[in-house]
C-alpha cells in the first residue's frame, strides 16, 4: 500500500522493502522462523543504509521497524523513533533504547519509555484536515449543510465487526443520519451493497459506500458530525484535527483500548467494546452502537461539547515538531523559516 500511495503523489521518494516479522505471541517454531526473517531483513537494511548514507533515520515503531532500527544503530546513524499509540508496543519500546530521541503523540506514553529521550510532538496529519470546509465537504458527498452525517470507517482493510453490525442495522442508522461508510478492502463491500439495494429509496439515497478513501478522506472527516471507528493511533490526530466526536470500538488485540480511553477521558469520545457488536449466539448486533448513537444525538449540546473537547487535543504543528527533532539530530539546526510551538520534552 505504501508504494501505491507514493506512486500517486508528485514526491520523488526512493522506495525499498525490507523483510520483517513479529515476535510477540508466536509459537516456538514460528518464533524461530520470524527471527530468521528479521536477521535477513537486518542484513538488507545494513546494505541499504550503507548505500543511502543517511544523516538521520526515522522509524515509527512496530516489528516492521526493527531491521532498519538495528541497522541505523549499528551504523551510528542518529535514530528518531516515533511511537504514535498511547501505549507503545514491544518493538517500539525495544527500539527506544537504541534511539537518540523518542517522539510520542501524547504525554501518557512517556511512562513506558527511557527517561530523558521523550518529546511529545503530537500525531502528524495532512494539512487538509485543518483547512477543509464542512459545507464544501458535504457538497462533495451530495449532502446538504443541515442534515446529520455519520462517518463509519475502520482502516484500509476495514473493521469486519463494525461493518457487519452496521449492515445488520442499516435501516436504523439511516433513519438517524446520512451515512458515509468506508468498509475497507477485505471483502465486506458486496454484502453491504446488497443490503443497501433492498432499502426504500428515501433511505438508500442517504447512504454512501466506499471500500477505501485516500485523497477524499479529509472531506469525509470534515463532512461528518460523528464517527464510528476503531481506535488506531491515527484517531489521536485525525479526530482532533477536524473536531470530530466519535464512538470508538477498539480492536481488542492491540493497544487500541488505551487510545480510546485517552479520547474518552478528555471528553472527545465514547467507547463501545468490540464484544458488544455480537449477540450471545455470535450474530452481528447493532444494538450497542445504536444506543450510543441515540445517547449522543438526543442531546445536541453533548455533541458540541465532544467536538470542542476533540479540537482542544489537536496539535497542528506535529509534523513540523517532528521535522525539527530530525534536523537537530542530523546537525542541521532549526528551520527558522516557519516558527512552530516547540515539542514538549518529557523527563529531562
Amino acid at each position: 500500500m505504501e508504494k501505491h500511495l507514493l506512486q500517486g503523489t508528485e514526491a520523488q521518494v526512493s522506495f525499498a522493502t525490507v523483510p520483517a516479522a513479529a515476535l510477540r505471541g508466536r509459537a516456538p517454531w514460528t518464533l524461530v522462523r520470524n527471527l530468521v526473517i528479521l536477521a535477513r531483513g537486518t542484513r538488507l537494511a545494513l546494505r541499504l543504509v550503507e548505500e543511502f548514507a543517511p544523516d538521520v533515520a526515522l522509524v515509527t515503531g512496530g516489528y516492521v521497524s526493527i531491521p532498519v532500527g538495528l541497522a541505523t544503530w549499528r551504523k551510528r546513524v542518529p535514530l528518531l523513533v516515533y511511537l504514535p499509540d498511547v501505549v507503545p508496543g514491544l518493538a517500539g519500546r525495544l527500539l527506544a533504547h537504541l534511539a537518540a530521541r523518542v517522539a510520542t503523540s501524547t504525554p501518557d506514553a512517556a511512562r513506558y519509555l527511557p527517561r530523558g529521550k521523550v518529546v511529545v510532538t503530537g500525531y502528524p496529519v495532512r494539512p487538509a484536515l485543518f483547512h477543509t470546509d464542512r459545507r464544501s465537504a458535504r457538497a462533495q458527498f451530495g449532502f446538504s449543510p443541515e442534515e446529520r452525517v455519520l462517518l463509519v470507517y475502520g482502516g484500509s482493510r476495514g473493521a469486519r465487526a463494525i461493518n457487519l453490525a452496521v449492515c445488520q442495522g442499516l435501516p436504523e442508522f439511516l433513519r438517524r443520519a446520512s451515512l458515509i461508510h468506508i468498509c475497507g478492502q477485505a471483502g465486506d463491500e458486496a454484502v453491504l451493497r446488497e443490503r443497501a439495494s433492498g432499502l426504500p429509496e428515501d433511505l438508500r439515497s442517504r447512504y454512501r459506500l466506499y471500500p477505501y478513501l485516500h485523497r477524499e478522506m479529509p472531506a469525509a472527516l470534515a463532512a461528518a458530525d460523528l464517527a464510528i471507528c476503531r481506535a488506531g493511533a491515527s484517531t489521536l490526530g485525525e479526530l482532533p484535527a477536524v473536531g470530530l466526536p466519535a464512538i470508538l470500538v477498539p480492536y481488542p488485540y492491540v493497544h487500541q483500548e488505551e487510545n480510546a480511553a485517552f479520547l474518552v477521558r478528555h471528553g472527545a469520545a465514547v467507547q463501545v467494546p468490540n464484544a458488544r457488536l455480537r449477540d450471545r449466539a455470535g450474530r452481528p448486533d447493532p444494538t450497542a452502537l445504536l444506543q450510543a448513537l441515540d445517547e449522543i444525538l438526543e442531546e445536541p449540546s453533548r455533541l458540541d461539547r465532544m467536538a470542542e473537547a476533540a479540537r482542544r487535543l489537536a496539535r497542528p504543528e506535529a509534523t513540523r515538531a517532528l521535522v525539527e527533532v530530525l534536523r537537530a539530530l542530523a546537525g542541521k539546526g532549526r528551520d527558522t523559516a516557519q516558527e512552530a510551538r516547540p515539542p514538549i520534552e518529557v523527563g529531562r
